[in-house]
């Protein structure tokens, strides 16, 4: 199979688990989406400019978990555990990454695919060396290699890395590994909302 193939068989398989993922789940995101609306000021939705696929700049979609006007508060894009801007629904939603569900309709819109590297901003990107641009070489995903090997447990140039190793050696038998291994990630307690990443 040639590029445009695999292209077409991935942007079926995406918009397939995508759409289903967002059927099944959609009980529990309107639960959280609700918690957040009557727990805080503020819409149960943030959308956030993030670098996709070559450099292109796209609009990410979480569940809010952060006060309004975060950014401009304390540690700014840095975000810690235990960074007090995080709301008390937030913190749940991020252990559970609950937060990240409006990410699938990204995936059904093809800003991301559902494995990737996860997106970043475009201050991260501009601090980039050549060899770790290579990350965006491909879409940005809901879960990816790095994910499952950590990811803000690991130093920020260890997780860049990975990213790339998972470019240069993609292949759908590596696809189904990290499917396999996301649930264990999700449920072994790595904290997501450490630096290197902002998840308001």
């Amino acid at each position: 199979m040639g590029p445009g193939g695999r292209h077409a068989l991935n942007r079926v398989v995406d918009v397939a688990i995508a759409g289903a993922a967002l059927v099944v789940g959609s009980p529990v995101l309107a639960l959280s989406a609700l918690a957040v609306k009557v727990t805080s000021r503020g819409p149960a939705l943030y959308r956030q400019t993030r670098v996709g696929k070559d450099g292109a700049d796209f609009e990410l979609l979480k569940l809010r978990t952060m006060v309004v006007g975060a950014e401009s508060q304390g540690a700014g894009f840095s975000v810690d555990r235990g960074d007090p801007r995080i709301t008390a629904v937030g913190r749940a939603l991020r252990r559970l990454s609950l937060d990240e569900l409006p990410q699938l309709w990204n995936v059904v819109r093809g800003d991301m695919s559902v494995i990737g590297p996860r997106p970043t901003l475009r201050y991260q990107v501009e601090r980039y060396s050549d060899r770790q641009r290579l990350r965006l070489a491909v879409k940005p995903g809901i879960t990816g290699w790095a994910q499952v090997h950590g990811r803000a447990a690991l130093p920020w140039d260890e997780r860049i890395e990975l990213d790339v190793w998972y470019v240069e050696h993609r292949s759908p038998a590596l696809d189904v590994r990290i499917l396999a291994k996301t649930p264990f990630a999700l449920f072994g307690g790595t904290y997501k909302g450490a630096t290197g990443g902002w998840r308001r």
